[in-house]
């Protein structure tokens, strides 16, 4: 008898994890599980973070994109420099080299969504298009995960919050 009950409970997991990863293929390109944070009132930026895959032959560059609930969609890097942590913009874009997988996550490479127009939500699906420099321009939605949220497999000690 509680081998059915084990039996449900991890069809429930699966299908729970399942739902939360999706991923978007634009040619050579693998956007996968592209996700925020929830904002407070009155915030005027939240981050963007997912890992995008070049299986092609020649790199391509994440150049810039949009986002329904901001008014500009900007690629940043942020980094050490003697021993401060400072952000920038990518004004050239985030190259992808062909062959490798680059993770845009809290406290690296990232997207800023910039002057939003209102507060992100936990559990909500908010609608970006990414664009880059050969394949063009692909929609995405943004899973928007709790304050502080790291997704699964990102270490929370290292995510730094944005």
């Amino acid at each position: 008898m509680r081998m059915p009950v084990l039996i449900a409970a991890l069809a429930a997991v699966l299908l729970a994890s399942s739902a939360l990863a999706h991923e978007y293929k634009l040619g050579p390109l693998v956007i996968n599980h592209p996700w925020s944070r929830a904002t407070p009132k009155g915030a005027a930026v939240a981050g963007g973070y997912m890992t995008i895959t070049n299986s092609g032959t020649a790199p391509d560059r994440l150049i810039g994109g949009a986002s329904e609930v901001a008014q500009r969609l900007e690629v940043h890097e942020m980094r050490m420099e003697g021993g401060v942590m400072k952000m920038r913009e990518l004004t050239d874009g985030l190259e992808i080299l062909a062959g490798a997988t680059v993770e845009l996550k809290p406290g690296a490479y990232h997207v800023m969504l910039q002057n939003l127009s209102r507060q992100l939500t936990k559990g909500e699906r908010v609608k970006a298009s990414l664009s880059f420099e050969k394949a063009g321009k692909i929609d995405i939605e943004f899973a928007v995960e709790a304050v502080g949220a790291a997704p699964a497999g990102l270490d929370k000690a290292k995510a730094h919050q944005h």
